[in-house]
């Protein structure tokens, strides 16, 4: 399950963040309308503190119940959902197979060879495969794109979901998610915009990652301990709010007098400068040496002119996420609400479209 999905429709995609839950159910449009795909329901869910630990769920019944309740808020009858892993936790690798190989033979041998490229005892991971394309190698060969991760990390999502009432029909990887999201968000931009390498800073609130598209598919990922969470603490600590109250002043950008000056411009500051410090250890390990675009994701990307001195401070292009441009909405669905989330719905946005593979 892990990894790549079968041709499956209907699918809610669920992100399971450090803070919240975040929920995106879509549907498609006929073929004679502008907007490929449509907004059906979403929501977000607050999580409670150390649910989720360095991307790993360490209170499932939390996790849980946090999943029921942002179905209920969203009010989706969809029992079947896709769910990611971090890539920290999952091992990939490029093999080369026969073409002649059916998928039925392809699992087999990987089954076989599996320990020549996994370094954990087989009975203690899930693995899956996908064939990308011909091989450069060989015209006789394809390149398979092999992914396992530790089978606690897959189970504990998959519990959580059942304990919601959900099915896991995908369990993907957050890097494909996301690829699989600005694959939507720039394609609306031209072939020119695709063939393009596009850095995407994706800010949690624990962690940073930067992931590298390169003509569309990623090429590169690192996280960096970096989030938005800092600056929900600092606000806490200076203005004595408690959580929730703090993080939604930093939303509407109404906290107290002097913290624009005094609080947000030192973490926009640092956090372009984590971004900076991302790229250089991307130039430096690639034979990459520049980016055309930095798209900017998760909660921290909606705070007001992020983008403007992201831009100054890095001298590129800078593009705030949003996958719902070519998209149509359900009644249901606030519009206000949504476009302030967008940045942060950009894993859920590529794991809905899994049902559409």
């Amino acid at each position: 399950m892990l990894g790549f999905a079968r041709k499956n429709k209907g699918l809610v995609g669920i992100d399971i963040g450090s803070t919240s839950i975040k929920l995106i159910e879509l549907s498609q449009g006929p073929n004679s309308t502008a907007a490929l795909f449509r907004v059906e329901t979403f929501a977000i869910e607050p999580l409670p503190t150390n649910a989720v630990v360095e991307k790993k769920i360490a209170d499932g019944d939390a996790v849980g119940q946090g999943i029921r309740r942002a179905l209920s808020k969203a009010g989706t009858k969809t029992k079947r959902a896709a769910v990611a892993v971090s890539g920290s936790s999952v091992i990939t690798k490029i093999i080369s197979m026969s073409s002649t190989l059916s998928e039925a033979e392809m699992e087999s041998q990987i089954q076989l060879e599996a320990d020549q490229y996994i370094p954990y005892p087989l009975e203690e991971v899930n693995i899956d495969f996908d064939v990308i394309g011909p091989s450069q190698s060989s015209p006789e060969l394809v390149d398979v794109l092999l992914a396992a991760s530790r089978r606690e990390n897959v189970d504990d999502r998959v519990s959580a979901l059942e304990m919601a009432g959900l099915t896991a029909a995908v369990v993907d990887v957050e890097a494909y998610a996301m690829e699989n999201a600005c694959t939507l968000l720039l394609g609306g931009r031209g072939a020119e915009q695709r063939e393009k390498t596009i850095a995407v800073a994706d800010v949690g609130a624990t962690t940073t990652t930067l992931h590298v598209l390169h003509e569309g598919q990623i090429v590169y990922t690192r996280e960096q301990n970096f989030g938005g969470g800092q600056l929900v603490d600092e606000v806490q600590r200076r203005y004595g709010l408690p959580r929730d109250q703090a993080t939604q002043k930093i939303l509407d950008g109404d906290v107290a007098e002097g913290y624009d000056r005094e609080v947000l411009s030192p973490f926009k500051e640092a956090l372009a400068q984590q971004i900076s410090r991302a790229l250089q250890f991307f130039y430096s390990g690639t034979s990459f040496n520049r980016v055309d675009q930095i798209v900017l994701a998760g909660g921290a990307a909606s705070i007001r002119r992020l983008d403007q001195l992201v831009e100054e401070r890095l001298g590129l292009p800078v593009l705030v996420a949003n996958p719902f441009g070519h998209m149509s909405l359900s009644p249901r669905v606030k519009a206000q609400e949504l476009m302030r989330e967008a940045p942060a719905l950009m894993i859920a946005v590529g794991l809905a479209l899994r049902g559409f593979d």
